[in-house]
């Protein structure tokens, strides 16, 4: 570890590759919506990705505003903001700032009642009405840990690939659903791996 012959390991989860596609399922579950919102972390994102974002919501009909955030104390204002310009639906775009406020943020979308996307399965089982992506946990306990594993077997940083996982889940929250009035189909249920009752 003293010297990694100028090689990392780690492991990639493709949070941010994924925005697109969390956007396509929130549009495919509230199909009659017209304005969407994206709550965007200002450090992890480029204009380029949220343009391109904007561009593939509205090749669907949608109109989607992005409102960035750097700190903790603008994630309500944001929201607020989010909800009066009249966005049906909020994709929380993946970053690892706002995974960490993920209660704060399914707290403010809840007292909204407003639908809300989040990057990882284990934010729909605390509450949010729908996440797809990598089980972060689940991650932790695997692949990180076989990675450790090697190294602490003796294994060179250099020799440890980086991993990405081949496996994203989509979960939803039926309870939270309800709370917000949406029926879910039950085709859309058929194609989640979580169903939180």
């Amino acid at each position: 570890m003293a010297r990694p012959e100028g090689n990392t390991t780690g492991n990639s989860i493709l949070s941010t590759e994924l925005n697109g596609k969390r956007q396509e399922i929130l549009m495919e579950l509230l199909p009659g919506i017209r304005h969407m919102a994206a709550l965007a972390d200002t450090n992890a994102y480029a204009p380029q990705h949220l343009q391109m974002l904007q561009e593939l919501t509205r090749a669907r009909g949608v109109e989607l505003s992005v409102y960035s955030v750097s700190k903790p104390e603008e994630i309500a204002g944001a929201i607020d903001k989010a909800k009066s310009s009249g966005a049906g639906a909020l994709n929380v775009l993946a970053s690892p700032f706002l995974f960490n406020l993920r209660q704060a943020i399914r707290e403010r979308v809840a007292a909204l009642s407003l639908p809300a996307m989040h990057m990882a399965p284990d934010i729909a089982e605390e509450g949010g009405l729908i996440a797809y992506g990598v089980n972060i946990v689940g991650l932790w306990g695997d692949l990180m840990a076989r990675q450790l594993a090697a190294l602490l077997r003796g294994v060179k940083v250099a020799d440890v690939p980086i991993e990405q996982p081949t496996k994203f889940e989509l979960a939803i929250n039926l309870k939270t659903a309800k709370a917000l009035g949406l029926n879910i189909p039950e085709s859309f249920l058929a194609r989640a791996d979580k169903v939180i009752e």
